[in-house]
């Protein structure tokens, strides 16, 4: 999962032996065939229908998950199933209890035949809920369906592993864009079929007027497919830019990846009260759901696309090829978290970043720009929790304020083993290389032992990398990142560095006015001189930059503009103020700030630094 923080500040402003044998042969046979009906969309809500197999106890259970893999957070999906009821054959209703937030008990269950119930919009309701939007789902009639299946469908206990046949009845102008193959060649229905639970939760499908392109890169068909409430955006217009970067993470990757079809799912927010607000995006095995506003400017959303699906692509080598039994054997509603994130998200973001050096998409200061802007943010959480610790606790707190720290420490956790092994290999040998070679061990069937993986990674690698997991991963202490740079030639340094002048951080000196979207200066806060040396004052509405207007509807273009002004730039601004309009003319003036920063210092360490960049 990859969550995009830096649009939080405007997001606010705006998951007997015998008996034994014929039982399991029986079961064998069984399915459960679900029917999800998008014609006739009832206040937001849709139809869920199960058929149940044959039940042999007098009680049985329904979940719908409390969370899902790749999320780290509680998110109790059940809130937002209504009205569920069961009936046996003659269409009497069952007795059905509430449980939990996410589980219904149903009695005399010999004699199930369905269950039928509601699923609400999350989308709509974000301000009540923490429920990150690619994990979410969208419900508006016609137009566009988001469908996370885990918060569609359930199980029932002790029946995950059984076939799931599921039919999808939707509206003809929509199309579902998906990794799973629609074994219904109707335009009215789609019919899916996984083998167990698992899998069908790990295939999301988004329903739109049909926007997507197809292509193919080493043997693996991708599959974009948009929905852009405005048609601003459409598939081809970001196809190029996709393909460009999947091609080099298939060239980075080699032959570690093996997936046959992924399909990047991109739901574009209108940022209205009532849609999503949560950007980023959720990986699954054969693909990613990614939200973002549709008014991002469009060099600014396929520079996010590229570091946040790439970070999602990656996850097909952590933790989907690779990983602990307990995302083996994950459990919805009950859920024990692997010590491993470190490895799950933090490698996978550093591949994110590491690729694109290693295949000339972004040079050796960017490259180095990054690092050093997740140091600085590591330092700002606490260095000194044992990073397996929060892990494994991720889901309470203290350890859940700490996640975003595997973006952070995670990724310099991944790029100091990666130095390491780099360094004693003589430039031959790199984390990827220890990557492919825990793929080759394990795989997507079998799990390791959580407590066993940094003994496995030693054998595999030096007793230095031991050392380093057992310290600084397990342990309390800091990792020293200067002495591991020092190894590649890569020194701290800090540079003056101008910064944005809308944006100090997450803290934005502009808000709008959402009824007449409206770009304020917010009033009574200490402004910086880009403001004062303009007399731009807090209250003032900007109605204009350049001569180019401006409001809600395109401010991510005025902030992404803002970006390419230089020093001293003249620059005019229309402005209104006590209701009157005036221009204000002046210069351009940046808030300065020293930062630390990396550069590469010592020649001597070329070689390594070289393969590590490189190799």
């Amino acid at each position: 999962m990859k969550r995009i923080i830096f649009s939080l500040a405007f997001a606010s402003v705006l998951w007997s032996c015998k008996t034994a044998s014929s039982s399991v042969t029986a079961a064998a046979k069984q399915q459960i065939e679900v029917t999800i009906n998008l014609n006739d969309v009832k206040e937001d809500k849709v139809l869920v229908t199960v058929v149940s197999p044959k039940n042999y106890t007098d009680e049985v259970t329904y979940s719908i998950p409390k969370t899902v893999p790749g999320t780290y957070s509680i998110d109790d999906y059940g809130k937002y199933i209504d009205d569920l009821k069961a009936y046996d054959a003659k269409g009497n209703v069952l007795p059905v209890s509430k449980t939990d937030d996410n589980t219904w008990n149903i009695k005399n269950a010999k004699s199930l035949v369905k269950i039928t119930y509601l699923v609400n919009d999350t989308f709509d309701v974000e301000k009540t809920h923490e429920i990150f939007s690619p994990a979410g789902t969208n419900i508006d009639a016609d137009k566009n369906f988001m469908l996370n299946m885990h918060c569609f469908v359930g199980y029932f206990q002790d029946k995950k592993d059984l076939p799931y046949n599921v039919t999808i009845t939707h509206p003809a102008a929509l199309w579902g864009a998906t990794s799973m193959t629609d074994l219904d060649v109707s335009t009215t229905n789609d019919k899916f079929i996984t083998p167990h639970y698992a899998e069908l939760v790990e295939n999301p499908i988004m329903y739109a007027k049909p926007d997507y392109t197809t292509f193919t890169v080493d043997g693996m068909e991708i599959l974009i497919g948009v929905y852009s409430p405005t048609g601003k955006v459409t598939a081809e217009s970001i196809t190029p830019e996709t393909k460009t970067m999947m091609t080099a993470q298939k060239n980075f990757l080699g032959k570690i990846n093996a997936t046959k079809k992924y399909s990047v799912l991109l739901y574009l927010s209108s940022m209205t009260e009532s849609d999503a607000k949560g950007f980023g995006a959720l990986e699954h095995p054969t693909a990613t759901t990614v939200v973002f506003p549709e008014m991002m400017p469009k060099e600014e959303l396929v520079k996010a696309m590229k570091d946040v699906v790439s970070h999602e692509f990656f996850h097909i080598v952590t933790p989907l090829s690779i990983h602990s039994k307990e995302i083996q054997y994950f459990d919805y509603n009950a859920p024990k978290m692997s010590q491993h994130l470190w490895m799950y998200e933090g490698v996978t973001e550093y591949f994110a970043n590491l690729f694109q050096i290693n295949q000339g998409l972004i040079d050796e200061k960017e490259f180095y720009t990054r690092l050093a802007e997740k140091i600085t943010r590591a330092n700002t959480m606490n260095d000194t929790m044992p990073f397996t610790t929060m892990s494994a606790n991720v889901l309470t707190q203290p350890y859940k304020d700490q996640y975003l720290n595997v973006y952070e420490k995670g990724t310099l956790i991944g790029m100091c083993l990666d130095i390491i092994i780099r360094e004693k290999s003589n430039g031959e040998r790199g984390i990827l290389d220890l990557m492919q070679k825990l793929s080759s061990e394990y795989g997507p069937t079998k799990p390791f032992n959580d407590e066993e993986l940094f003994a496995k990674i030693t054998a595999l690698t030096y007793p230095e990398v031991g050392s380093f997991l057992t310290t600084y991963v397990s342990g309390p202490t800091p990792i020293p990142y200067e002495t591991y740079l020092a190894k590649v030639g890569v020194t701290k340094s800090t540079e003056k560095t101008p910064g944005n002048v809308f944006l100090k951080g997450r803290v934005p000196y502009i808000t709008v006015n959402p009824e007449n979207k409206e770009i304020i200066v917010i009033p009574n806060m200490e402004l910086i001189d880009f403001y004062k040396s303009l007399d731009l004052r807090g209250g003032d509405i900007i109605l204009a930059i350049n001569e180019k207007p401006y409001s809600l509807d395109n401010i991510y273009e005025m902030i992404s503009e803002s970006q390419n002004w230089k020093e001293n730039d003249a620059i005019s601004i229309k402005i209104k103020r006590d209701g009157k309009e005036q221009t204000l003319k002046g210069k351009v003036k940046f808030p300065y700030e020293e930062k630390d920063s990396l550069k590469a210092t010592d020649s001597s360490a070329n070689k390594v630094k070289e393969a590590w960049l490189k190799g």
